[in-house]
């Protein structure tokens, strides 16, 4: 009997049996390419495809939520099908994430799914913030009464308190800002200053993981956008590619020579106004606080006892905690509206887009996992809402 760990993620599924010591990460969607019109790339079969100029996304997410069912069992019977990994569905036990607030109609029809399609043998739902805060614990030399979990992924951001385990869910805040945004709001100002790249969302997402940092001096870091010649220490080329030489987008510096065939854009104030949005939602009309201010808003609605507690175990994951900078403006924020005598701590995992998964290896191996996971026979004889009702985290 083994594991199988499956962090169901919007814009990738880190998925692998809790016996292996990585997950796959794999883009949870079908697309469709300009240049091979007679086949899907489902998953990470993405990679067989030679040019990947103008794809066509399928989603099984929008907003956040799963919604295309269609789609996300297509992705699900590829990662479970022999092309990947190959699931003994009566020999396996699921841990499965969900996102945050999700709807009861989406949580009965992944218990259809789980039990009645594929037949596991057993499962249990939770968050990914949770995994996370459990993986954090694992790893510290005593385990904090209290971790604050900053989730940022491919289409919101999530602060969440935990106490003890539980998540405090009155304390809980979204934002609206997500990697999806990042890219789109990229696109769209090259599109209008350079290039037209509406339709290059894979390319422009590289662009945007190769050259833009968060800025812990964005007034400064302006200023030297505005500057000619070598005085711009900002700005960069990005080489676009053309996938018959070049196989990859990469950074050169504006003056390093290159091919005439080469397709260039400038990176400049692009590299630090993108992953801005992320602590200024305000600056693309988005009514809300920023990330950082988000932090300092939660922690200040705890009780007064935790506050210390909460500012000394900040974990930050998610892809877009992935930028240059990011972690040393948020301590930079958080430090500067917290009292002077609490202690701010802010972790990064080396792996930040892996570490609910593996969260979810340590709760495997809890006798927790057991205890709450629900089996097919229970499901068989409850129905869905026994699934809908196990739930680890919600105080």
């Amino acid at each position: 009997m083994g594991v199988l760990i499956f962090d169901n993620g919007a814009g990738s599924a880190k998925v692998e049996m809790a016996r292996s010591t990585k997950p796959r990460v794999i883009p949870n969607c079908v697309t469709k390419a300009k240049t091979v019109r007679a086949r899907c790339f489902t998953g990470d079969q993405i990679d067989e495809c030679k040019d990947l100029s103008g794809l066509f996304y399928l989603l099984p997410f929008q907003k956040g939520y799963l919604v295309n069912w269609e789609i996300e069992k297509q992705v699900w019977d590829y990662i479970y099908g022999k092309q990947c990994l190959q699931v003994d569905f009566e020999d396996t036990d699921l841990i499965i994430t969900e996102p945050m607030f999700n709807f009861s109609t989406v949580q009965e029809a992944m218990a259809e799914i789980l039990f009645e399609e594929y037949q596991f043998n057993s499962a249990l739902r939770c968050n990914a913030s949770y995994l996370s805060q459990l993986k954090y614990g694992k790893g510290c030399a005593t385990t904090p009464p209290c971790t604050l979990v900053v989730d940022s992924g491919y289409s919101f951001t999530h602060i969440t308190p935990y106490y003890k385990g539980k998540r405090l869910q009155q304390f809980t805040k979204r934002l609206d800002v997500g990697g999806k945004l990042l890219t789109n709001n990229l696109k769209e100002i090259i599109s209008y200053r350079q290039l037209m790249v509406m339709d290059e969302t894979y390319v422009m997402n590289q662009c945007k993981e190769d050259v833009c940092f968060v800025s812990t001096q964005f007034k400064q870091d302006m200023s030297i956008s505005r500057l000619r010649g070598e005085a711009n220490t900002l700005a960069v080329d990005y080489v676009l590619p053309d996938y018959t030489h070049i196989k990859r987008g990469y950074v050169k510096k504006p003056n390093e020579s290159g091919s005439k065939q080469e397709q260039v854009i400038r990176m400049n104030s692009e590299r630090i106004t993108v992953p801005e949005i992320l602590f200024r939602p305000s600056d693309v009309g988005l009514e809300q606080i920023g990330v950082a201010e988000a932090i300092n808003h939660v922690i200040g609605l705890t009780d007064s006892a935790m506050q210390p507690h909460f500012t000394a175990n900040i974990l930050l994951t998610g892809g877009n905690c992935m930028f240059p900078g990011f972690k040393e403006r948020v301590y930079e924020e958080v430090r500067s509206a917290t009292d002077s005598f609490f202690n701010v701590n802010i972790h990064l995992p080396s792996d930040c887009v892996a570490y609910a998964w593996e969260g979810g290896r340590v709760l495997a191996s809890d006798a927790l996992f057991e205890k709450m996971a629900v089996t097919r026979e229970s499901y068989n004889e409850h129905g869905a809402s026994v699934f809908m009702d196990s739930q680890l985290e919600v105080s």
